[in-house]
């Protein structure tokens, strides 16, 4: 399993702002709030052991496997298959675009590491498990909305000006990516309002099963958390219609430490709504989640629904909700 290229340090921006505060602020709520953001992703940035440059490294990572997989798919699928599915000529043709996208962005990415004097990563051996181009559409489906995801958690670890705009400039290609291919499927294009981020460690956790290894020197420090799906209600490709209350049951090698699963979605209060969780029983879907929620088992809930590292105990796994 690759474990991104480590280098020391932590990120300035964002210790500046939090040393150039005063002692003892007088900040009203919002600003409080701002400030206490800022202070647990520049700590969970030091944590990770992460400079811009590693941020870098870690998209050229997730863009190579979006690259590889829509070169694989396209390989191994006419376009014959796509049409039999429903699509169109025009929309086949943007379906090949978005996959020329992303090799651009490999290229972009690998120009802006090199001027920072660092060896971009190359490409891993990948597996993506798709067996006819339906397959391909619904991990394609996952694939682009885990990439949005991505850049969100990452953007505010990122300290230089320069480097965030041209994260900027790939992630908003990503989410027309990301419409186009929910179209093309068939669901609603934006179904919730706000798109979710999620950090470093969990979006690595999604890429894993799909790397069965790397290049030496192209490997990631981050481990992933262990493996979460889910066997009842039997997993669906694409859409998922679930009712409030509706019980999961989910299987990791870690669920007897689990004590929560938590649902990390937009429309969840502080990023993440919680359910109580046991083996036997699984948990209750909470209300008001739409689109692309990601779930994991916890050891604990907490009340400002703050999803962190050290409270993760396995997953998270992608739910696509209508």
């Amino acid at each position: 399993m690759p474990s991104i290229m480590k280098t020391a340090g932590v990120l300035a921006g964002l210790a500046a702002i939090a040393s150039a505060l005063p002692a003892q602020p007088k900040l009203n709520w919002s600003q409080r709030s701002i400030y206490n953001i800022a202070k647990r992703q520049n700590a969970a940035a030091a944590a990770l052991g992460l400079q811009d440059v590693d941020i870098l490294q870690f998209a050229l990572t997730l863009e190579w496997l979006e690259a590889t997989f829509y070169q694989q798919g396209f390989a191994m699928f006419g376009d014959d298959k796509f049409a039999a599915l429903g699509l169109n000529e025009a929309q086949l043709s943007d379906l090949k675009s978005v996959g020329s996208s992303e090799e651009s962005h490999v290229g972009l990415l690998q120009s802006s590491i090199a001027q920072a004097g660092v060896q971009p990563v190359q490409p891993c051996e990948y597996d993506f498990g798709f067996t006819d181009a339906q397959g391909m559409i619904a991990t394609a489906a996952i694939l682009e909305s885990v990439g949005i995801s991505a850049y969100l958690g990452a953007a505010p670890l990122v300290s230089d000006g320069k480097i965030l705009s041209t994260a900027a400039s790939i992630l908003s290609v990503e989410a027309r990516h990301q419409s186009f291919v929910r179209i093309a499927s068939g669901v609603a294009a934006s179904p919730s309002p706000l798109d979710t981020p999620l950090g470093p460690k969990a979006v690595f956790s999604l890429a894993a099963p799909f790397i069965k290894s790397c290049p030496a020197g192209s490997n990631l420090i981050l481990t992933a958390f262990p493996p979460l799906m889910m066997t009842d209600p039997s997993p669906a490709a694409g859409v998922m219609a679930l009712a409030e209350g509706t019980m999961l049951k989910l299987q990791s090698d870690a669920a007897s430490d689990a004590k929560f699963c938590g649902f990390t979605n937009s429309a969840a209060p502080g990023g993440t709504a919680f359910s109580a969780f046991s083996a036997d029983m699984g948990c209750a879907l909470p209300p008001n989640l739409a689109g692309t929620v990601y779930v994991t088992l916890t050891s604990s809930a907490p009340d400002t629904g703050m999803l962190t590292d050290d409270i993760t105990l396995a997953g998270p796994m992608v739910m696509n909700l209508s």
